[in-house]
């Protein structure tokens, strides 16, 4: 039987207990799907789970602002990481609100009709650079905390899918048919068109200090979910020695937004330097991350656990390269 997961084993959602069921019922209620793979997978990791999911949730579903210009936004962030599992979830979105013709034109390749939304997906994608000034926002400033959330949720989840399920969507590669993406996205539609109650997924982050949120969330639920999230994703540096959490940490705040080539100077070896290897890849390139990558790292104490953990560790440095230049920029907020 396939699976969309690539180097780990989630549990089946059947046998979630605790947090990672109620982040299951959220999903089922707010994104209409009972078990979207891009939050099985990290279900192993209940730390990253519920801080992913709030993020997500109180920015592009619950936030303010137009949920096809928050769709325009997430699928530009996911051309400009290059990640078609994510590229081809958005269309299929776009589809859910309603914008049918948009959701064809943005599947071929080409560019909104409309000069607002073209403007949308524009931004998107030009928020993978770092130092980019976030404005002029294409929306309304009122909305910025979603919008921003949503972008940031992104570049999140891209590099997790990337890293961790394969590239296909449904079985046999059926979402490259329009009919079956017109279809999938109607069947969402109830749960994309709903309204959602804004902060209704801060109670399930654990109440700890988690750091203060971002100046751009204001006052915002987008603000502790995201604070939430940067604590769970930057423990995964204990699966590091120190040497390799400077080397990972100087490579990025190094990086300039581009799609580095697998060679030394980009990447460590697997063999002297496999952790620190997969935790740049995550962070820069994680659709070249193989299974000969994760097997030099893994050892028996290594569980899907550690793998996640890792990879988000990686993920979220490139999140935080990108977020922390906006706060530096002239132009930011």
């Amino acid at each position: 039987m396939s699976t969309p997961f690539r180097f780990t084993e989630p549990l089946p959602a059947k046998s979630a207990t605790g947090r990672v069921a109620e982040v299951y019922g959220q999903l089922a209620q707010d994104f209409g799907l009972d078990e979207p793979s891009t939050f099985v997978v990290l279900t192993s990791a209940p730390a990253i789970l519920a801080p992913a999911w709030a993020l997500l949730r109180e920015s592009l579903i619950a936030g303010p602002g137009s949920r096809t210009g928050k769709e325009l936004v997430a699928l530009g962030v996911s051309l400009a990481n290059k990640c078609p599992f994510c590229v081809t979830a958005h269309t299929v979105l776009l589809h859910a609100t309603g914008d049918h013709a948009l959701a064809e034109r943005v599947a071929r390749g080409e560019t909104p009709e409309d000069p607002a939304q073209a403007r949308l997906l524009e931004w998107g994608g030009r928020s993978r650079t770092p130092g980019v000034p976030p404005e002029p926002y294409p929306f309304a400033r009122a909305e910025a905390p979603a919008y921003l959330g949503t972008a940031l949720s992104f570049h999140f989840i891209n590099r997790i899918a990337s890293a961790l399920l394969v590239e296909r969507i449904l079985p046999c590669g059926a979402e490259r048919i329009r009919a079956v993406r017109s279809l999938v996205g109607r069947s969402l539609a109830p749960a994309v068109r709903r309204r959602a109650t804004p902060g209704a997924s801060l109670a399930l982050l654990d109440g700890g200090a988690c750091g203060p949120a971002p100046g751009w969330a204001a006052d915002s639920p987008v603000g502790p979910a995201y604070a939430a999230l940067r604590e769970a994703a930057l423990m995964g540096a204990g699966l590091l020695d120190a040497d390799d959490q400077d080397l990972v940490r100087r490579t990025v705040r190094a990086w300039d937004g581009a799609h580095p080539s697998l060679t030394r100077q980009a990447f460590p070896g697997r063999a002297e330097r496999p952790g620190a290897r997969l935790a740049l890849l995550a962070a820069l390139a994680p659709y070249r991350i193989t299974e000969e990558d994760v097997v030099a790292w893994r050892r028996p104490e290594h569980s899907d656990h550690c793998l996640v953990h890792l990879v988000a560790y990686g993920a979220f440095l490139a999140v935080d390269r990108i977020e922390s230049s906006w706060a530096r920029s002239p132009a930011g907020t």
